[in-house]
């Protein structure tokens, strides 16, 4: 008996002076997705790694700033345009990042309705999952046939839910994943009114935001056309070299700079004025944005 008491004091006196006086380690926490890696992602393009993202739009500001170099023979109007040459293809990703979760919206009250089809006719949710890989909107096919591939290798549903969540990176798909999600969870015969009344939710508000977008987008344009203008004067005057060798000077690069910064600063209010509420991700896998 005292050899046991003994073992148990000694025991608790090794877990005090552990706790107290050795070093502890850090837990690591799993860093999210960088902003470039969600907005790839977002636009479709969760193939392409960021750094290939980031080479791409270097290259092309710098090829761009070569060749306007030797038509203006200007430096400062061709750092102007290489920087314009580097930010295009952000744009061009936000752009299409834009566009994919617009048609996602358009979509999904008929993928719902697809999956409230399904579960009425006696299939299991992730059997109705699986068939709108066939059976679904054209857009959603690809992932939801990744999804069934995934979940007929892992047998995991809410692991293959997080995965497809990954793919499709839309934050309409985020709603509609954690509701089967919770469905899954707590069972019942409840999932069938669950999505009709999520079918119903999606389309209102994809019809909402469509009109509201409608009558939004002159002010975007607007923007974008007021933003253009100055640009596309200068380069045109960049092709007489005698005429905008003139921004070599300190007071042409004072008029550049300053220029540019009140295209940006004006773009950013006019559109920030007129924006539409954002949807946020919810429960993002590897980060929430």
């Amino acid at each position: 008996m005292g050899a046991v008491v003994g073992l148990g004091v000694g025991l608790g006196l090794l877990l005090v002076y552990s706790a107290l006086f050795l070093p502890r380690r850090e837990a690591r926490t799993r860093k999210g997705p960088g902003r470039v890696q969600q907005l790839l992602a977002r636009a479709g393009l969760s193939q392409v790694t960021p750094g290939s993202f980031v080479a791409l739009c270097v290259i092309l500001g710098g090829v761009t700033g070569v060749v306007m170099l030797a038509v203006s023979r200007t430096p400062p109007v061709a750092l102007v345009f290489a920087l314009l040459a580097a930010y295009l293809p952000v744009a061009t990703l936000r752009g299409r990042a834009l566009r994919r979760q617009r048609e996602f919206a358009e979509v999904w009250p008929e993928a719902v309705d697809n999956l409230a089809s399904g579960v009425r006719a006696g299939l299991s949710l992730p059997d109705a999952l699986a068939g709108l890989g066939v059976r679904g909107p054209e857009p959603l096919r690809d992932a939801f046939d990744a999804f069934a591939l995934d979940y007929q290798i892992s047998g995991r549903f809410g692991d293959s839910l997080d995965r497809l969540k990954e793919r499709l990176a839309d934050p309409v798909g985020d709603r509609v994943v954690e509701g089967l999600r919770v469905a899954r969870e707590v069972g019942g015969g409840e999932l069938g009114r669950l999505l009709r009344n999520l079918s119903g939710y999606l389309r209102d508000d994809a019809r909402t935001r469509a009109e509201m977008e409608s009558r939004q987008s002159w002010t975007v344009n607007g923007a974008r056309l007021a933003v253009a203008a100055p640009w596309l004067v200068l380069l045109v005057l960049s092709f007489q070299t005698e005429v905008v060798q003139r921004y070599s000077s300190p007071a042409g690069v004072v008029v550049l700079g300053t220029g540019a910064a009140l295209c940006v600063v004006a773009y950013r209010l006019m559109t920030r004025l007129g924006r539409l509420p954002v949807d946020r991700r919810i429960l993002a896998v590897g980060g929430a944005e």
